[in-house]
């Protein structure tokens, strides 16, 4: 109702101003006359006339109909400039400040719903800068008055502060306007008033406060230096501190474009995600998929088999799959690239100065331009009792442990009911362990909507993994994991046990603290990834907020771009597509907002579904578990996130991560041409569940009576 009063409240105005003309009258010749016939009403009636043209002055700006610049022009010629400026300053703003706010209520919600993720960062800006920015725009004569009041008000950019920008903003340019309405008789048109050289005039007032900001920005630089001298010249324009994802793809960057760089490492290359994450555990996770298959081919028409694991053997492969996959990440290869790679431990003495404890035993010291910490992140290990002397493995220590191993442990206990412990509960349990898994939360993979939680709970179960969600580990002692859940002690043997509760930023040992870098979960960044020092960057685990390889190798390029180039252009992080999967049997993935998040958010949206069982190629697979989940805003086609579980979901995932990246809808999917039979068919086959909820039943009669009328 509020909505369409304001439309109709407009609308009559609108109507008004070409009912009755008035576009003739908003002319330098048209207010020449009408000044000359209210000049003797205005010296009888001073108030009335103020008050009626106050309150036109003030309808025109808020229908933003054209005329306000000759209003102005009349202000002076009636009221002279000191009346005349006061009553059009507060009257342009008042008008202003309604088309703002008519602007915000009819249209922000619709365009927050397509453009939410977009408008987040602009409003992100408005909310540091939007003084400064309404400011300089309203020092500018050749941007619209009516285009600044309609697109702030598209933006969370607050009403006063809209308000009173806007009047400071506004007085000069006033003053000018009525000032040669003073001169009314002498002007021909507005272009005299608005000339280049005044329009220049006004353009330099306007960029003064982001010059002061500039000069603020420097000393506030000089300050952070404070105490610090710097250095007359440089050995690198780079120093890279860790050679997982974030830091490879920052020195494979510079030395991409010929700056000199060096790349230091204390242990091997390629980080986590090469020797103890991502590689090894999907190479796991193929062994005892192939496992399950076997013990499970009577799906396929074959004799079932329980397979026999030498499990010693499994692990062998495994490090295999590592040894494989090493050259890509090694420093023979970064070498030739032009990296100068150093391994051995670096601390940071100053703000230029890293210093190398080599691993051959010499010392090295290098002055650089700019530094990246990409330092990667650790398994973080929860104080609990007995824990330190339980013997317990995480999931960068169970590799060289596993290795021992002629058998899978017999029972496992895994603490941790993320992706990490998921995954490898499901994979060990396939090859053959007792595995129980203990999660505090009250379902597994507690960041996804609770029915993904939940079939993720069935899957692992499926698998022989016992899931016991709501409780909390307290206590280990005796090889067991003691727990607490609903008042009562639950005891878990074990024969191994796996923390798998998460990870945490390396941040000591660095020398962070010492020159005082911000670090409390993680080294805090801005949007361009710099510290409090402009020369010093974070990526990856450790500057966060997530904690995925694609994530670290994203943001590495954010940050060696403005490490090397910052000086004339620096880059805000672009978190707005970010994909994550959790590689259970099936996979796990989503990108964008699930209904957990929408809700949380307040985002409208409609769910569409698709059911894998209804897919050709699952059901020749004897795949048909999982589902597309697709949120859109309501009626729109616009992707707002989507959650696909089912066998390749990681692979199926792409589709709507390049789709929610270039803007493109579920119309564009469902009219893409997939290839028969294939597990991508199921983003087409989503795309057309959500065309027919969302197809024009009213259009669509129509068109019934037209083939009927056709057919006689």
């Amino acid at each position: 109702m509020k909505k369409i009063l304001i439309i109709a409240a407009l609308a009559a105005l609108i109507a008004a101003y070409f009912i009755f003309d008035l576009g003739d009258v908003f002319t330098i010749e048209g207010i020449k006359d009408e000044v000359e016939r209210a000049g003797e009403f205005y010296a009888e009636n001073p108030i009335l006339v103020l008050a009626v043209f106050f309150l036109i002055y003030v309808a025109v700006t808020a229908a933003s109909l054209p005329g306000a610049a000759i209003l102005t022009l009349a202000a002076g010629a009636l009221f002279g400039l000191v009346t005349g400026t006061v009553l059009v300053s507060f009257a342009s703003t008042l008008g202003a400040t309604l088309a703002f706010l008519s602007s915000r209520y009819v249209l922000r919600d619709s365009i927050e719903s397509k453009f939410g993720e977009r408008l987040k960062a602009i409003n992100d800006g408005l909310e540091r800068d939007g003084a400064f920015y309404l400011f300089t725009v309203r020092m500018i004569p050749a941007i619209p008055f009516f285009v600044i009041n309609l697109v702030m008000g598209l933006t969370r950019i607050k009403t006063w502060t809209f308000a009173w920008v806007s009047q400071i903003g506004m007085l000069l340019g006033t003053i000018v306007y009525v000032n040669a309405g003073t001169q009314l008789a002498q002007i021909d048109s507005l272009s005299g008033i608005a000339s280049p050289a005044v329009i220049g005039s006004f353009v330099l007032l306007g960029i003064a406060p982001w010059i002061a900001k500039a000069i603020i920005g420097l000393i506030k630089r000089r300050k952070v230096y404070a105490g610090f001298t710097r250095p007359k010249s440089y050995d690198r324009n780079l120093v890279v501190i860790g050679a997982g994802s974030a830091g490879l793809v920052s020195a494979y960057i510079a030395a991409t474009v010929k700056a000199k760089v060096t790349l230091v490492e204390a242990k091997d290359m390629g980080g986590d995600c090469l020797n103890t994450g991502c590689v090894p555990s999907k190479a796991l996770i193929k062994s005892a998929k192939v496992a399950s298959n076997m013990r499970n081919a009577d799906r396929y028409g074959l004799k079932a088999a329980e397979p026999v694991v030498p499990f010693k053997q499994t692990i062998a492969r495994v490090m295999e799959v590592i040894k494989a996959i090493e050259p890509h990440d090694s420093v023979e290869r970064y070498t030739d690239l032009g990296v100068d790679v150093v391994k051995g431990y670096a601390t940071i003495i100053d703000p230029w100065t890293v210093e190398i404890a080599r691993n051959d035993g010499e010392t090295q010291r290098l002055i650089t331009r700019s530094i990246i910490i990409a330092s990667g992140a650790r398994p973080f290990v929860p104080p609990i009792e007995g824990l330190e002397g339980s013997g317990y493995l995480t999931s960068d220590t169970m590799w060289e442990a596993f290795g021992q191993m002629d058998e899978a442990p017999k029972r496992v206990a895994i603490l941790g009911g993320g992706p990490i412990g998921s995954e490898i509960s499901q994979a060990l349990a396939r090859l053959g362990s007792n595995v129980t898994q203990v999660e505090m939360a009250d379902r597994v993979l507690g960041r996804e909507d609770e029915e993904v939680s939940a079939l993720a709970q069935s899957v692992l179960e499926e698998s022989g993994v016992t899931v016991l969600t709501g409780h909390k580990a307290v206590k280990v002692a005796d090889s067991k994991l003691i727990a607490k859940h609903a008042g009562n002690t639950v005891e878990v043997p074990f024969d191994a046990l796996i923390v798998a509760v998460g990870r945490q930023a390396r941040l000591t040992g660095f020398g962070l603290e010492d020159i005082g870098v911000d670090t409390a979960k993680t080294v805090n960044t801005d949007e361009f990834l710099t510290t409090k020092f402009p020369n010093i960057y974070a990526a990856g685990d450790v500057a966060g907020p997530y904690q995925f390889t694609h994530t670290a190798s994203h943001q590495a390029w954010f940050a060696s771009v403005n490490a090397l180039f910052g000086t004339f252009k620096r880059f805000k992080a672009d978190y707005r597509v970010i994909p994550a999967v959790t590689f259970l049997d099936p996979e796990f993935a989503r990108v964008g907002l699930n209904e957990t998040e929408a809700k949380e958010q307040g985002v409208e949206y409609e769910v569409t579904t698709y059911e894998l069982d209804d897919l050709d190629r699952a059901i020749t697979e004897s795949e048909t578990k999982g589902f597309v989940k697709v949120l859109t805003p309501p009626g729109k086609d616009t992707i707002l996130g989507a959650t696909i579980v089912g066998s390749h979901a990681g692979e199926l995932l792409a589709e709507y991560v390049l789709a929610m990246k270039h803007k493109l809808g579920l119309n564009k999917i469902l009219g893409t041409i997939h290839s028969y039979p294939t597990m991508a068919e199921a983003n087409k086959f989503a795309a057309g569940n959500w065309k027919r909820a969302n197809k024009p039943d009213g259009l669509l009669r129509w068109v019934e009576k037209y083939h009927s009328w056709r057919r006689g």
